[in-house]
């Protein structure tokens, strides 16, 4: 059985273990899992190329960890449990047996499509069993899983199919989610439209039953080639730092970046920050609210419970339908033991008043959890003592895609909270603060970006068939560190509590969003002659997405509408514009550059002190930008 740490003295113990001898510490949690072959060599890096490699040497299959180890002694528990989006629709239950089962049926199915190691399967689906399933049915025969949240664009998911040439999609007829059933295939259907050439099979899973069209070349439907299939499929044997998976994310420029995640040391690692960050305890059931198109569904839906052979709880549908109690609802419906969710939804749910909460017993959370994002100090106030009654500590988790699970977090019961404050890093997680002048900055009560100076088992490869674009955006800002795109500060007591992104990235309700993918999707409305992008503070949301377009047009409110429905286009509701201001001109440098500073300023409201605009290109249009501000 993995580690997990029951005190504070035991943490520090176990801390500093894990960064004195990290290759022997790392090894030690690795002999907890069933190895085809054991490693040659537990580690070889070297952060300037980047080359990282964990167990090399070692052959393993994921899905053989996640289920096939679990049959003898916990075949009849439950693994995942389904929660529809329709408050009166039928609880799911599948116990690791026929879990295993379902894995091995739809592997078959893969198989029998032309699916095999090494191939590129795209997930465009909601919140149902059957992508779990197929996600490890790709993992169990060595394809590549590429899930792609279900609210991006045909555009936005044919980008992402053509980057990874993707042999196969997997879809839904239809998403389910609050009053609104969303035409899930029609997308996938126009995404192929647009040159998917590499796609020779589309597999549509019949979740609402509505009418779809069909092209009986390619399209087959999921219960037909899944029934029938037999219920055994040997693991497929993987080297450990063969892909896994690859997860889309947006960055400082247009492209989305596909991070890869190997098989070893991302099991490993998610196991490991599963067990200890949420003190998951046989019997317990563990629910956490993501979708599985982001990495937490990924690492804390799927992968990590599944490894440590918890009871998984999936839910189809929104924090607010049909109202807002169902969160609780559902809490005490199965009486969940920890809790994780975003602080948009916390935010959300805090705005409808407490007696949504106060209507639900929640006596069996022992553990809540936030991430995505920083949390706010109200909102993490009233999570602390509406849901979990002062009773139940808050893990509130900093993490990213490219790290591949949780970094710095309290461990609950174990170390100590404070409001908005991730705190303390994980065994094996060694942070460090630099200044712009690439200086290590010592001593507590500091401020400066955050870079993590070791690796760890779970953390990004590379970047789908662009190397260089990996080591550019992560590994070139400082010497022999990963740079993670945040700021942060330490406290007095050494707790580090993360500001925000430095970048250009928004980081909207837990997703992040490149400010210069939103700007290339204005830019493509024929008459947005130039567009910023910033963030700036959201009630709800955290931040919100601020445009300034200058267009060759002057009626600004239609101008909106349509600039709302090219983003939604491009890239999907998920990426409009807040608040969308036409200006006469946007701040420059006599370089060209567009002072984002300035603009950041005017739209948090902030423009007391814009600082000395004298030598900008065009200093006047600041009062105008500043006049005109929404």
């Amino acid at each position: 059985m993995i580690l997990q740490i029951q005190n504070l003295e035991e943490y520090q113990q176990v801390y500093q273990r894990s960064v004195a001898d990290p290759e022997a510490f790392w090894a030690e949690m690795a002999d907890s899992f069933v190895w085809k072959k054991k490693w040659d060599r537990v580690l070889d890096w070297d952060f300037r190329t980047p080359k990282v490699e964990w167990f090399s040497g070692g052959q393993l299959n994921i899905t053989e960890n996640c289920l096939d180890r679990h049959l003898e002694s916990r075949g009849d528990q439950v693994a995942i449990l389904w929660e529809p989006n329709d408050p009166e629709g039928e609880t799911v239950r599948y116990t690791y047996r026929e879990l295993h089962a379902a894995v091995c049926r739809a592997a078959n199915a893969l198989k029998a499509n032309g699916i095999g190691k090494g191939d590129r399967v795209c997930f465009y689906m909601p919140m149902v069993p059957e992508l779990a399933i197929a996600v490890l049915a790709c993992a169990r025969i060595g394809a590549i899983h590429s899930v792609v949240f279900a609210g991006f664009s045909a555009t936005a998911l044919a980008d992402r199919v053509k980057d990874a040439t993707c042999k196969m999609i997997i879809c839904s007829d239809y998403n389910s989610r609050g009053a609104k059933n969303i035409p899930v295939k029609k997308v996938v259907d126009e995404a192929m439209d647009m040159g998917c050439d590499s796609v020779t099979r589309v597999i549509v899973h019949r979740n609402t039953g509505g009418e779809v069209a069909w092209n009986d070349r390619v399209d087959r439907w999921w219960h037909e080639e899944v029934d029938g299939q037999s219920s055994d499929c040997p693991a497929e044997t993987m080297e450990a730092e063969d892909e896994l998976f690859i997860l889309y994310t947006s960055g400082s420029t247009g492209k989305p970046k596909g991070v890869v995640h190997t098989c070893g040391g991302y099991m490993v690692y998610t196991c490991f920050s599963f067990k200890n960050v949420f003190q998951y305890q046989d019997g317990d059931v563990y629910w956490c609210t993501a979708d599985i198109g982001w990495i937490t569904g990924h690492s804390y839906i799927v992968y990590g419970p599944l490894l440590a052979g918890a009871t998984t709880l999936m839910f189809e549908g929104v924090p607010t339908f049909p109202d807002a109690g169902r969160f609780w609802q559902i809490c005490e419906k199965h009486q969940v033991n920890q809790f994780y969710t975003a602080p948009t939804a916390i935010r959300a749910l805090m705005a409808r008043g407490d007696e949504w909460v106060e209507k639900y017993d929640l006596s069996s959370l022992k553990v809540i959890g936030s991430g995505g994002e920083p949390i706010n100090e109200e909102a993490w106030n009233w999570y602390n003592e509406k849901v979990g009654k002062g009773q139940a500590p808050i893990v509130d988790t900093w993490w990213q895609t490219e790290t591949g699970g949780i970094m710095i977090t309290p461990l609950p019961g174990i170390t100590d909270t404070k409001p908005c404050f991730a705190a303390y890093p994980m065994p094996g997680i060694q942070p460090v603060l630099m200044n712009a002048d690439g200086q290590e900055i010592e001593g507590n009560d500091v401020e400066g970006l955050l870079c993590i100076k070791f690796p760890w088992p779970s953390m990004i490869r590379t970047t789908w068939g662009d190397h260089d674009r990996c080591r550019n955006v992560y590994f070139s800002a400082f010497a022999d560190k990963y740079f993670t795109g945040d700021g942060a500060r330490r406290d007095a007591e050494g707790r580090l509590r993360i500001i925000g992104r430095v970048d250009d990235v928004i980081n909207v309700s837990g997703h992040r969003m490149g400010t210069a993918e939103v700007e290339n999707a204005i830019n493509q409305h024929g008459h947005v002659v130039e567009s910023a992008v910033v963030g700036y503070p959201h009630d709800i949301k955290g931040q919100g997405i601020y445009a300034y377009v200058i267009a060759d047009r002057t009626d600004a409110e239609p101008l909106r509408r349509e600039i709302l429905e090219v983003v939604t286009k491009e890239i999907g509701p998920i990426a409009k514009p807040d608040k969308i201001q036409i200006v006469p001109g946007l701040p420059k440098t006599r370089s060209g550059k567009i002072m984002r500073r300035i603009l950041r300023k005017i739209a948090s409201g902030d423009t007391g002190n814009l600082g000395d605009v004298s030598t900008l290109l065009n200093p006047e249009v600041v009062e105008a930008v500043k006049e005109g501000a929404v």
